[in-house]
């Protein structure tokens, strides 16, 4: 593998890449993106549920793990940790997915080949999420992970719209179309309200993924106080309060899906580390006084990504056959750590799953936007 020059960019390092993603990606992209130049933009807007406490431009969602009581119909439900309630109001995640999915494939062919075609189509899906009044969404996410008779929202839903952190990404690179005033505007919403500041403190994936979001969303609206805010939260709490002297995740090991928690949280961890290190706050290779840092957490998952036989504890209770995928987590790291077989192996990886529940636990599947 050649050696790479770091660019320094504001706000992050990007790794001149060894390898050529754009080379190996362009023939998914542009069947993706030829497919997408039919499909019209499909908001929450498009759909609603009468169990939601909020109007028609207002996200919701309800939380996975939460069934009817089968004691009582009408008591308020309750847990079953790892199984998703199939009954539950799914509509505008699946729309989010949708934007999360056709937006970044439809600006990765217009990085790779310039054609305006792809910039213009995925500039309509942006204006009407995010700017036309008759179709967008409302900047907050107050009734997301909804428990019916408990909660109309909780914290815990902020997790939904990490589908919009490679969004923003590919929204960066358009000059068509502006949605930084949105994404200012939910970023004061989720480091000011309850929900935010709940989903801020939380130990595990939420944590990190809430730092991601935060991370992206800064950078694109040029929030240089709130990257240094989570390049902090980096180094001194997802680091040291996660990743386990061993390199793993503890907090993900205990779940009733510890391979798929596990991947889901390197990936968000990694998509940080991507999103904020410089040539003078590398993230990559930042350690603890003990060792632990995103060296030692991919040298922990990178042999139960090649060979999923090697993984010693019990499978997840869903969904177990349809990891690993493509995990941007291993080029990333292959490129910034010098390792050429974590590059090997995301090679060869499947790229685009079709399960919807892998799809939503995969949040970058363009890395041609991101190196």
């Amino acid at each position: 593998m050649h050696r790479r020059l770091f660019l320094a960019l504001p706000g992050a390092l990007y790794a001149a890449p060894s390898v050529d993603v754009a080379a190996i990606d362009r023939g998914r992209i542009l069947k993706a993106a030829d497919g997408y130049l039919k499909e019209k933009p499909v908001t929450v807007t498009a759909s609603s549920s009468p169990r939601s406490a909020g109007g028609k431009h207002d996200f919701f969602s309800e939380g996975d793990y939460w069934w009817p009581d089968p004691k009582d119909p009408k008591a308020p439900y309750v847990q079953r940790d790892g199984m998703t309630n199939p009954e539950n109001f799914v509509a505008h995640r699946q729309a989010m997915m949708r934007l999360s999915v056709q937006v970044p494939a439809l600006v990765a062919a217009y990085k790779i080949t310039g054609k305006k075609k792809y910039a213009e189509h995925a500039a309509v899906h942006l204006r009407a999420w995010f700017v036309d009044e008759a179709t967008k969404m409302n900047p907050h996410l107050l009734y997301a992970q909804a428990i019916s008779g408990r909660f109309t929202g909780r914290g815990i839903g902020v997790i939904d719209t990490l589908h919009l952190v490679e969004v923003a990404r590919a929204a960066g690179f358009l000059k068509n179309v502006d949605v930084r005033p949105w994404f200012a505007e939910y970023l004061t919403w989720m480091t000011t309200h309850k929900y935010g500041k709940d989903e801020r403190d939380a130990k595990n994936n939420h944590g990190t993924c809430w730092t991601m979001q935060v991370a992206e969303f800064a950078r694109y609206t040029g929030n240089a106080s709130l990257m240094a805010l989570c390049r902090e939260r980096f180094k001194t709490l997802h680091v040291p309060g996660q990743i386990a002297p061993d390199g793993s995740f503890p907090l993900e090991l205990r779940r009733t899906k510890p391979y798929g928690y596990s991947l889901f949280n390197l990936d968000a961890m990694a998509g940080i580390a991507q999103i904020l290190s410089t040539d003078s706050d590398n993230l990559w290779t930042f350690t603890t006084a003990d060792g632990r840092g995103m060296g030692k957490a991919m040298a922990y998952m990178a042999p139960f990504i090649a060979d999923k036989k090697k993984w010693t504890l019990a499978p997840d209770v869903m969904y177990f056959d349809e990891w690993p995928v493509r995990h941007s987590s291993l080029l990333f790291a292959g490129l910034a750590l010098d390792k050429p077989e974590y590059i090997a192996i995301w090679r060869g990886l499947r790229a685009d799953p079709t399960v919807e529940e892998t799809i939503r636990n995969y949040p970058l599947r363009q890395p041609v936007l991101w190196v």
